[in-house]
């Protein structure tokens, strides 16, 4: 009896084993497929950290553009500021200057 237990025992391991075999080889391809995205992860995100990189660079690049942009926007209006400032210091140094030669212009007629 003890011979047919170990028989009968051997031939469950068997089947089994075929079983647990065949389970194997099911899985090899979703092995092979988890690999695969892996190795795609870890590529994406060495993509991403170099996107990552060029947009930090470009935000800087398009905020000192935007300072050059603002700093040539404000130009004419430092233009205009100046001329208005040159225009009425002439007009008023033009008014000072006819007084003052219309007081010397009295003065020596002896109108004064």
């Amino acid at each position: 009896m003890i011979e047919t237990e170990f028989i009968e025992r051997l031939t469950k391991v068997e089947e089994r084993s075929k079983s647990n075999t065949h389970q194997i080889n099911d899985l090899k391809p979703v092995i092979e497929e988890i690999h695969t995205m892996s190795k795609t992860m870890v590529e994406l995100i060495g993509e991403v950290k170099h996107t990552n990189e060029n947009v930090s660079n470009m935000k800087e690049k398009v905020e000192k553009i935007d300072e050059k942009v603002e700093e040539i926007e404000n130009r004419p209006a430092k233009q205009w500021s100046g001329t208005k400032k040159t225009f009425f210091t002439s007009i008023t140094s033009s008014i000072g200057t006819a007084v003052a030669a219309g007081i010397l212009y009295l003065i020596s007629r002896g109108g004064l």
